[in-house]
């Protein structure tokens, strides 16, 4: 059945009204894991933009937690339907995200999402939207800040630092592989940041990104090489 929307909104369509969605939302977030949560399938969401940032396509790849198979997928291509303003991304990709998890059979267990969760500046960015919305636990993980301050991470796999802003630790800056650079991890929703960290540890076995967003990137650049090909 499709993920189900706990949240919805009327979409904004001004930096201020998108702003001031974020800071009425921000207050649901719960930064707490559910004490009985099994988690048995992962969901990476990811998203590409057509060269010429008109279009946008969004995918989510449902992964079994344990074997990393695929076990589910959706993916949606359409209008970008907010202009390119930092903070706000979440805005530009969110519909499109949506419009694939309507598609999935298997409502997962956990979401990482390819962005930040609680790393944003007013403390809400995507992961935290589409946890808030959807009432799944999320997390974010970016490959690049977008706030904050940290000292580097030790070099080996499952080390970390914290990533702060001003007097808050925002996130955790976390090194998936031996002498690769770090990911910035940080809670989306129902989620606590020790065990944000351990989720995406267990999804990066082989490569720097969980597995899930990695799939989930090639889904959503496939789909709009498809839709291209489809409007020539």
């Amino acid at each position: 059945m499709p993920v189900p929307i706990r949240h919805p909104h009327r979409w904004p369509t001004t930096v201020a009204e998108a702003e001031a969605l974020q800071e009425q939302l921000k207050g649901l977030v719960s930064l707490t894991s559910p004490d009985s949560a099994v988690v048995r399938t992962v969901a990476g969401l990811d998203v590409a933009y057509a060269p010429d940032q008109d279009r946008v396509a969004g995918a989510v790849v449902v992964l079994d937690a344990v074997t990393l198979e695929v076990v589910d997928q959706g993916v949606s291509v359409g209008r970008v339907a907010f202009p390119y303003v930092p903070g706000l991304f979440a805005f530009r990709e969110v519909p499109a995200l949506l419009k694939a998890l309507e598609q999935l059979s298997v409502t997962p267990d956990l979401m990482i999402c390819d962005g930040h969760g609680l790393a944003h500046p007013r403390r809400f960015g995507l992961a935290c939207h589409l946890g808030v919305l959807t009432g799944i636990p999320t997390i974010g993980v970016g490959k690049t800040p977008l706030v904050g301050r940290w000292d580097p991470p030790g070099r080996r796999r499952g080390e970390w630092s914290p990533l702060r802003d001003g007097d808050q630790v925002v996130g955790q800056v976390l090194r998936t592989r031996d002498d690769v650079k770090p990911v910035f991890v940080s809670v989306g929703h129902l989620m606590d940041l020790e065990a944000a960290r351990d989720q995406v540890l267990a999804q990066t076995p082989r490569y720097r990104l969980p597995e899930a967003i990695r799939y989930a990137d090639q889904l959503c650049r496939s789909a709009l090489v498809t839709s291209s090909r489809g409007q020539s």
